[in-house]
């Protein structure tokens, strides 16, 4: 890399745009994947919406250790650049790679033997508990295609091609969106495979993101060379890329272990609070895909600057993001308030998960704008090399004080009561992690 590398010489509002509006689109066209996946699974019925719900938070589980490997990947080996230490990007990568294998092969390990116990721990329906085996059972043996896809995605990201890494990810998302209802419903000569046919169109896609990603990086990644010859794992690149990625994968994980959580808690008061939240959770990840886009697009911006010892464009790059993020919260504030009834008939919601959804929608997307900063300012951080903030404010936001505030509202209030434990949760993260990015942009500047 030599000095005119943008992440050092671009305009800040240009930069932070350029390199996280390639990432929000392919992850908007993801979230749009997840949308479009639950309004066909819904119309098999609704058994099928609650078991790929309960599925879903297994599925979490996979994408936070192959987020989480993926991400510390990028901020170590975008420092490596700014700081142009080239033998340490090589090797970094390297490793990374044979991480993200190793990690596949434990959900591969799940999926032949722990799927059935997953699944039985949340229903006694036998139709939902075959159908929901039936999903995750697929999406775990053949899940290596996510870890390898993400891991690709986030070697272009780190030298700046958020173009390229874009395509690689629509490219899935498309196939995912095209193979859903043709399998689904045995469209075109297919044989009609129900809950099956999703779970395969699911890892189809991911496949081929994978696979277009490797392509990309062969071909235009020339900062970036994997060294095989003589490889072997070193302790301090391990540790540079989980001192990142671990508190990362907890983050993520958390958001698993919170839809576990949530569905035992909702279905003490009914299964329909169970499949609003599964459709919530689709619904909102329309507004916090893209959003984790613009973080992960800061995040390398970050790194280098911090690298490269450029504190002014480091807490420009803060502020423009910060602002960005909670602009679109705003905007999808104004959404959820506006039409939560079309929101909720997009997933042939009946006339109960309409009673329960619309006021849900409403009282929860209060909170967007808070949710947004936090996490903007948990990537911004972990752009210094420390994820432990983003990991503690995602403690906050979805398990400490969201969990036993849902419980005990509910047994209190009732299940229409239960959104508001967002409030309490997403403000006291909110002023969590703006605390600490005073304190760490302080301390930069010290050094």
């Amino acid at each position: 890399m030599n000095n005119q590398n943008k992440m050092a010489v671009m305009p800040i509002p240009k930069l932070v745009f350029s390199m996280s509006l390639p990432i929000m689109v392919s992850m908007l066209v993801q979230s749009l994947y997840n949308i479009v996946d639950g309004i066909f699974v819904a119309r098999i019925d609704e058994n099928a919406l609650i078991a790929t719900a309960i599925a879903y938070s297994a599925q979490m589980l996979q994408i936070a250790v192959a987020v989480g490997t993926g991400v510390g990947v990028n901020a170590v080996v975008s420092r490596y650049l700014g700081a142009k230490k080239l033998d340490k990007v090589n090797r970094t990568a390297t490793t990374g790679l044979f991480l993200t294998v190793l990690s596949s092969a434990l959900f591969v390990i799940w999926g032949m033997f722990g799927t059935k116990a997953f699944i039985g721990c949340f229903t006694k329906d036998p139709r939902i508990f075959q159908m929901g085996t039936e999903y995750l059972q697929i999406c775990q043996l053949f899940c290596t295609g996510i870890f390898l896809g993400t891991f690709f995605q986030r070697l272009l990201q780190a030298t700046g091609r958020t173009f390229l890494s874009m395509l690689a990810q629509i490219a899935g998302a498309i196939v995912n969106i095209i193979f859903d209802p043709i399998l689904i419903f045995g469209l075109f000569g297919f044989p009609e495979m129900g809950i099956r046919g999703a779970a395969i169109a699911t890892v189809c896609g991911q496949w081929v993101a994978a696979l277009m990603g490797l392509v990309l990086h062969v071909v235009q990644n020339q900062e970036i060379h994997f060294e095989f010859k003589g490889f072997r794992f070193e302790k301090d690149i391990i540790k540079s890329i989980y001192k990142v990625g671990a508190p990362t994968i907890l983050m993520q994980a958390m958001g698993s272990i919170m839809v576990a959580v949530m569905n035992l808690i909702l279905g003490m008061f009914t299964s329909l609070a169970v499949a609003f939240f599964g459709v919530y959770y689709k619904l909102q990840s329309f507004l916090f895909m893209p959003m984790n886009g613009l973080g992960q697009g800061t995040l390398p911006i970050i790194g280098f600057n911090y690298g490269a010892k450029d504190f002014k464009r480091v807490k420009e790059a803060a502020k423009v993001s910060i602002l960005s993020g909670m602009g679109i919260g705003i905007i999808g504030t104004m959404i959820f308030m506006a039409i939560p009834s079309v929101l909720l008939t997009l997933f042939s919601a009946s006339d109960g998960m309409l009673t329960i959804g619309i006021s849900g929608l409403r009282i929860i997307a209060v909170t967007f704008v808070f949710a947004s900063a936090t996490m903007i300012i948990g990537y911004i951080i972990s752009g210094f090399g420390n994820g432990t903030v983003n990991m503690i404010a995602t403690a906050l936001r979805q398990l400490l004080i969201l969990l036993p505030a849902v419980y005990l509202i509910g047994t209190i209030r009732g299940v229409s009561a239960v959104w508001f434990a967002f409030w309490i949760s997403e403000l006291a993260a909110f002023a969590y992690a703006l605390h600490e990015l005073k304190r760490h942009l302080a301390k930069a500047e010290e050094e």
